[in-house]
């Protein structure tokens, strides 16, 4: 009795086997051959990036804007608050070294103490100048009026007396003409001078007034409120305590607006021409993971650059993120992942489910023992949509079959007939062959490359 219940146990046991076999086909016997099911849904195609958070917008912060204008070409900083720091408007952000202009300072100095002096010496000189011209004019009007007594004394004397008389006094009176017109010159020419000297001197005394001014601005306070963060070098280090800035372009630091931020990233040359602006992208911030955000493309270069230690080329594409949080940071690292395509109930298998015969046909393993071609559509990171050749709800393997091993010719599509040249294909079967393996869709390894050695389309 016992023995016939251990029989009777033992047949259940292998009829529900069998029948688990049967109706969920997904693992053999072996354990080594997965099945999964056809799906047909929504498909999205996404790129996934890597960028860097950066502030929409920013305040610059300048050291001195005129230091050129007195041949201050190097700035050196002293002293800087550390990056980062929030500050507030008027706040102390850096000194910068005024050893340089202090030199300035003191030439300058010397030069408008010169230019005061021979200022001073141009007045007493054309003041000493003009009045001995003033005292040779009025002598000379003296001569003149002591002619006019001699000539009306001299009515009676004889007519030659009377002629030179005459003649003296219109040689007085041109005497004193020529006398009023050289201090006419003489007076325009101290005024000239003057002018000149006092020119030269208000020169001297700007020049030395925005040199004191020049030096409030070796102190580097806040234009407004915000977060500290130091420019970059040309050879990519950060700005510190003890590095120089140029005159011509003195930019320290930046206050960046946290109220809106942007990733900065980069995309494959390969890929580009699928991120369009306007793209919606999904944001994550590697130092919180937890933390998920949205974005959208706003802007995509149209000439692609080499990154360093990198051989390949890309393109720099601005995502602009759409929520705001406190934990954000300019040069945060995060993950963007760019939504660039979307269909809608599609049918798509994983990329591993899909061989090439000949790099020119595309089949699947199904469940029933058949060798199935397909045309492919878009493909992703992990799936790929099947245009022609399978429908929902249809078993295929993930990857060669022990049954696959064996010479077995591919159900080819009839639609797809006269697209293809067969007698070229298998020409260059031999060829491929020998070529190692092959790619499979979007530039990836096809799985179970050893099944393609016994294949053959028929």
């Amino acid at each position: 009795m016992k023995k016939n219940l251990l029989f009777v146990a033992a047949g259940s046991i292998v009829a529900i086997i069998i029948l688990y076999f049967i109706f969920f086909p997904s693992v053999t016997s072996d354990g080594s051959d997965i099945i999964v099911s056809v799906e047909k849904s929504d498909f999205t195609v996404e790129i996934a990036t890597t960028g860097e958070l950066k502030a929409l917008r920013s305040v610059m912060i300048l050291g001195p804007t005129r230091a050129r204008e007195f041949r201050v070409n190097q700035l050196t900083i002293e002293k800087m608050v550390d990056e980062g720091t929030v500050v507030k408007k008027d706040d102390f952000i850096a000194s910068l070294d005024k050893s340089e202009l202090f030199g300035k300072l003191s030439d300058g100095q010397n030069n408008l103490d010169s230019e005061t002096a021979q200022y001073e010496q141009a007045k007493l000189d054309t003041a000493l100048t003009l009045r001995q011209e003033r005292d040779n004019i009025l002598n000379l009007d003296y001569n003149v009026e002591q002619r006019k007594l001699v000539l009306e004394q001299s009515q009676y004397e004889p007519p030659a007396t009377i002629k030179q008389n005459e003649y003296d006094l219109q040689k007085a009176k041109r005497d004193m003409d020529q006398a009023k017109q050289n201090y006419e010159i003489k007076y325009n020419q101290a005024l000239a001078k003057m002018a000149e000297r006092t020119a030269r001197l208000r020169k001297e005394e700007r020049e030395f007034q925005a040199m004191n001014d020049l030096l409030g601005e070796f102190t580097i306070t806040a234009p407004q409120d915000g977060m500290v963060i130091y420019q970059t070098n040309w050879d990519g280090n950060k700005i510190a305590e003890g590095s120089q800035i140029s005159a011509w372009n003195p930019v320290v630091a930046t206050l960046p607006d946290l109220t809106e931020m942007q990733s900065i990233t980069y995309v494959n040359e390969v890929e580009i021409r699928k991120v369009k602006v306007g793209q919606e992208v999904k944001i994550g911030l590697d130092a919180f993971p937890e933390k998920k955000f949205t974005g959208k493309v706003t802007r995509v270069a149209n000439v692609g650059q080499q990154r360093p230690n990198s051989d390949a080329k890309v393109f720099e594409v601005e995502i602009l993120v759409n929520e705001n949080d406190d934990v954000m940071r300019p040069a945060m690292t995060t993950s963007n992942t760019i939504l660039a395509q979307e269909l809608k109930d599609v049918v798509h298998v994983p990329l591993e489910a899909v061989h090439v015969h000949n790099d020119s046909i595309n089949y699947v393993y199904l469940n029933n023992g058949a060798k199935q071609e397909v045309k492919l559509g878009l493909a992703n990171y992990d799936e790929v949509v099947v245009e022609m050749g399978l429908e929902e709800g249809d078993k295929v393997y993930l990857s060669i079959p022990n049954w696959g091993e064996k010479d077995q010719s591919i159900r080819l599509l009839e639609a797809l007939n006269g697209k293809r040249n067969l007698e070229e294909e298998e020409e260059k079967a031999p060829a491929a062959r020998n070529a190692g393996p092959k790619q499979g869709p979007g530039g990836r390894p096809a799985a179970g490359q050893k099944g393609k050695r016994n294949s053959s389309a028929s």
